[in-house]
């Protein structure tokens, strides 16, 4: 832990690559799992780049796509009940006096709580065909590339190719998006 420790406060030092090209970090997972050095380690590095904006850099500690999406219902559910406590009735729709459980909650509500933002690409090394648990929900229209090298194998070259396909495959990704 103390390796990770130390790698993140690199990245928040003034002359760190993160702060020369506008990259905010994000450290997505239970990061009440992580030991309490590094969890405020990781605290402060998101707080030091909130307002970096040029690209988002996604770190997964202690992360299960499951878990997030059990924890997103979980605070959409609380929402809803704090709400409705204070007599909004929000998101209810009573038929007959009977309260619809399928209107509780929208795709939005669970989006606004998910850890990370949907990705524009995922590179998976080992030419692995599967997400393995990982961003299940904010990968539906996401380019995977899938190079058959492990990621220490994969050079400037493999990037190139990757950026490439996504841009030739963009625009359909949209258009798939917008029929959902």
């Amino acid at each position: 832990m103390e390796l990770m420790q130390e790698k993140i406060e690199g990245l928040i030092k003034e002359e760190s690559i993160v702060n020369l090209y506008g990259v905010r970090v994000l450290f997505i997972g239970n990061l009440k799992l992580l030991s309490e050095p590094v969890r405020l380690a990781a605290e402060r590095a998101m707080l030091a780049t909130v307002k970096n904006s040029e690209v988002i850099l996604s770190i997964c500690v202690a992360y299960t796509s499951a878990n997030e999406i059990v924890n997103v219902v979980k605070e959409s559910c609380d929402e809803i009940n704090i709400l409705d406590e204070s007599g909004a009735d929000y998101g209810l729709i009573k038929l007959g006096g009977q309260v619809d459980s399928e209107q509780l909650i929208k795709c939005l509500d669970i989006e606004k709580y998910m850890y990370a933002p949907d990705p524009d690409i995922i590179i998976r090394s080992y030419g692995e065909t599967r997400l393995s648990n990982f961003l299940l929900w904010q990968t539906a229209f996401c380019y995977l590339y899938l190079p058959s090298m492990l990621w220490p194998e994969i050079d400037f070259c493999h990037f190139l190719w990757a950026i490439l396909n996504f841009q030739r495959n963009h625009l359909y990704l949209c258009r798939k998006q917008k029929q959902s």
